[in-house]
């Protein structure tokens, strides 16, 4: 047996039984034995393998009991030697002369049992920085972001340790405390050195806690600002999820930044990353505001201003003198200067608009109800509601708006339905054949029928207030601002001027003119003909701009795109047998020319004529626009160019009726089935059925669907509805 009392075994040496040791050395060599390395044997059998817990000259051992040691019994004494404790009992001078001292050099401004700490001592020395000081946020004691304890794990330690001897826990709290005053080299040879004598069962049981112990809460440890931007990058449902991990994540995951920058990255506008959009609902917004805004004024009581989209709106006064198209943005600047406005304004003006309360939205409201009616709308859940029974012939036209739904048909009347009672509430009558095309605003209703006549209408009342004449059948009519177009059997267009009452004619294609589209900001008017193509005209010098040629049948539909509307050049696909024809002369030439390649940016101006590059202050044409055919196909058209960027398949029939926004289009075809598209992909998400005939016609809002037929029904898809009313309608594409 070895001589424990005069020098250490070979081999490892466990740091209890160092420390028994250095009890009985030398005094000035007590804290620093050093430790004899040996190499492990070349050569193992798989029966006779050495542990961890064990020298590399000792094989694996049983205990007493005959028992191999395991995580529970693990013995790392040697055989035949005797059953003393493990943790000696160190005594307080062993303590004073190894354990405070290092305390006191390390963490002098924290640890000082034995008198205060010789600062004066230590000046020069603590402007020297120590190169093996390299602590890291948890370890540093000034750190300000120090991870707190966890109680549960403190308190098991706290029971394990009171069922040890009052020996043992002393010698446990000194090397706790020589651990936490060490800087981060020593730190780290500590720990290679315990690492190095644990059995497996205890390895995994670092693993274990060290696999817990690296799960950093990096949202509480970070600044709120870089919080907010890593959350900003998550998607709705990864948002959710995150609120519910703490108090700390969920303050942090409501915040109305981070929903406002949700917001505007998808309502009304697809976003590229997951490809969810969401409505904009600003029609039933902004007429809640205006019947509220009547009723105070009539009553001339303080008004509640609800501010939805996170837009802040200092008095009704200031809304209501607002242009409509600042009203419709929902941008952060506007948050950020009414916030600023608010911060600025003096305490005397605080008094004056005391009388106005302010009710401000929540982002993440705002997002939560596009959500649900996004949701609806990509999944088709939706309640429809059928209005049939009035008309005696086919549904040829229809609009809708809040509450009115304008149906109009070929047993030339006009009704008026209220659409959450599903009955009629006016009949228009004075055409004396069938109705082509309706339009209405809160002014007035124009009506366009085969009898050759455009009617206007107060809706209201039923009175008709003017009636405009055609040399043949009215077939379609727009009406945008003071500008009133109607397109007719005649192969002519007209023009009415409300202000000037002055009419003027647009004539060039060779066949009945099926719809026409005005454009007051470029004064332009887009037109679709039997005749198979498309043009453009100068509403100013009443030419024709450019002839877009390329379906195969009459073309039915015209429309516009809005101008934010982005096409991604990587999906087009190259037309077939497209060509335009550029004829800034005034009359159309005859044929067809080769199709012309995209302009530049700066030659933009100058693929629209001369009315354009001379008058650099007027605005040009809406670069996209779509149509429909009854060659049953849809086209994605760009203007400037003449070009067909995309033609949509999916109908078997041709198509009568087109309508879209920024976020789908609906087409309703002569196969009795309506369509909704992507406008990004091009692909069909949903086709409805349910029509027994054609169907002649299609409307679309924010949550709405509306489709008319020659079956004389009307069916209007509500995917707003209540969750218990709502079903899943369509077949997906």
């Amino acid at each position: 047996m070895e001589n424990h009392s005069t020098s250490p075994p070979t081999g490892r040496v466990p740091l209890a039984r160092q420390d028994a040791i250095a009890q009985h050395s030398d005094g000035a060599h007590a804290t620093s034995i050093p430790l004899k390395q040996h190499s492990r044997p070349s050569s193992l059998t798989n029966h006779n393998l050495p542990s961890p817990s064990s020298t590399a000259s000792f094989s694996v051992h049983e205990t007493e009991d005959g028992i191999p040691p395991s995580r529970d019994n693990c013995d790392r004494r040697r055989p035949n030697e005797e059953d003393s404790s493990r943790l000696p009992n160190m005594s307080q001078q062993l303590a004073s002369q190894a354990v405070t001292p290092f305390l006191r050099e390390h963490i002098p401004g924290l640890y000082a049992p034995i008198g205060k700490p010789d600062f004066s001592s230590n000046v020069n020395s603590n402007n020297i920085k120590d190169p093996s000081s390299k602590f890291c946020y948890r370890h540093r004691p000034d750190s300000k972001c120090r991870r707190a304890a966890d109680e549960s794990k403190m308190g098991a330690i706290q029971s394990e340790l009171e069922r040890l001897s009052q020996a043992d826990q002393q010698a446990i709290t000194h090397v706790w405390s020589l651990f936490s005053a060490a800087p981060s080299r020593h730190r780290e040879l500590m720990l290679q050195g315990v690492i190095t004598q644990c059995c497996f069962p205890q390895l995994s049981m670092v693993s274990r806690e060290v696999s817990e112990q690296l799960k950093i809460d990096f949202l509480s440890a970070l600044p709120t600002e870089v919080s907010l931007k890593i959350l900003r990058s998550l998607d709705c449902i990864s948002l959710c999820k995150a609120s519910q991990v703490s108090h700390r994540w969920q303050t942090l995951a409501n915040d109305d930044l981070v929903w406002q920058h949700m917001c505007l990255q998808h309502i009304e506008r697809k976003c590229t990353s997951c490809g969810w959009a969401l409505p904009r609902l600003e029609t039933k917004r902004l007429k809640g505001w205006k019947k509220q805004h009547q009723l105070a004024a009539r009553t001339r009581q303080p008004e509640v201003v609800e501010v939805h989209d996170g837009a802040v709106t200092s008095t009704a006064s200031e809304v209501a003198s607002a242009p409509p198209a600042a009203s419709k943005k929902r941008d952060a600047s506007v948050l950020e200067e009414g916030e600023i406005s608010k911060s600025k304004r003096p305490c005397g003006e605080d008094k004056q608009r005391s009388s106005v309360e302010r009710l401000f939205r929540p982002w993440k409201d705002v997002y939560r109800d596009r959500f649900r009616i996004g949701s609806n709308w990509k999944y088709g859940r939706c309640s429809i509601k059928v209005f049939r029974g009035e008309h005696s012939n086919g549904v040829t036209c229809l609009q809708f708006d809040d509450n009115i739904l304008a149906t109009g048909s070929y047993d030339s009347t006009i009704k008026l339905w209220d659409m959450d009672k599903g009955k009629v509430i006016r009949t228009l009558e004075g055409h004396t054949m069938g109705i082509r095309a309706l339009q209405f605003d809160d002014r007035v209703l124009v009506s366009g029928s085969l009898d050759g006549t455009v009617k206007i209408w107060n809706w209201r009342t039923g009175a008709c207030i003017n009636t405009l004449n055609h040399s043949g059948g009215v077939i379609t009519v727009h009406m945008d601002g003071d500008l009133l177009a109607s397109g007719s059997m005649d192969k002519t267009i007209k023009v009415f001027n409300f202000k000037t009452q002055q009419i003027i004619s647009l004539r060039g294609h060779a066949d009945w003119v099926n719809q026409v589209k005005i454009d007051v900001a470029s004064r332009t008017l887009l037109s679709a003909s039997d005749d198979c193509t498309v043009k453009l005209w100068d509403l100013d010098t009443q030419r024709c701009i450019k002839t877009y040629d390329g379906h195969v049948g009459q073309v039915q539909q015209v429309m516009a795109l809005p101008d934010d509307y982005e096409f991604d050049d990587g999906t087009a696909r190259d037309s077939d047998a497209v060509s335009v024809t550029s004829n800034r002369s005034g009359t159309p030439g005859p044929g067809s020319s080769a199709p012309l390649p995209s302009p530049p940016a700066d030659d933009e101006r100058t693929a629209y004529g001369h009315a354009f590059t001379e008058n650099a202050t007027r605005q040009l044409p809406p670069r996209y626009m779509l149509t429909g055919s009854l060659d049953a196909t849809m086209r994605l058209w760009d203007t400037a160019s003449g070009r067909c960027l995309r033609t949509f398949f999916g109908h078997v029939e041709g198509i009568w009726g087109l309508v879209g926004d920024s976020l789908r289009y609906v087409t309703g075809a002569n196969d009795a089935t309506v369509k909704v598209w992507d406008p990004r992909s091009g692909k069909c998400e949903r086709t409805f059925t349910g029509h027994e005939g054609p169907v002649t016609c299609v409307g679309l809002s924010d949550c709405r669907m509306a489709s008319g037929g020659e079956d004389g029904e009307v069916r209007l898809y509500r995917f707003d509805c209540d969750p218990s009313e709502a079903a899943e309608w369509g077949t997906p594409a």
